[in-house]
């Protein structure tokens, strides 16, 4: 496809599999693609996703949405709550934490990261094969 940018007046040649949508669009798309890398990296750093569950394109989407949910709750529950961690550390907390009776202020506050991997550690080592 051929686009002509009025604004940096030259012609652009995209190689594109995907003939229904028009030239400006293509154009679009690259330009801000790095606005979408950045956004995937973004995504793949703080939600953690890892690997995508499904092809699909309802797939991708359901989990990128479920992720971001997740995400923003723990985001208004640290606003709301004035908790002083921050999202990565709250995250860790709570994915240790899924069957603990404690309330969440409770927990966050009390938690101490360090002493938990320290004694995950010594639980590693202790084990007798």
């Amino acid at each position: 496809m051929k686009y002509y940018d009025v604004e940096t007046q030259r012609h652009y040649t995209y190689l594109t599999n995907n003939f229904d949508l028009s030239a400006k669009t293509i154009a679009d798309l690259y330009k801000h693609r790095w606005q979408i890398e950045l956004f995937f990296k973004w995504l793949k750093q703080h939600l953690k996703i890892e690997v995508f569950w499904g092809y699909s394109k309802n797939a991708v989407k359901t989990q990128i949405c479920i992720a971001l949910c997740a995400f923003l709750l723990v985001a208004i529950m640290k606003k709301e709550l004035n908790i002083e961690r921050d999202l990565y550390e709250i995250l860790q907390i709570l994915s240790v934490s899924l069957f603990e009776k404690t309330p969440v202020n409770t927990l966050l506050s009390k938690f101490d990261l360090q002493t938990f991997e320290d004694q995950a550690q010594k639980r590693l080592f202790s084990l007798d094969f």
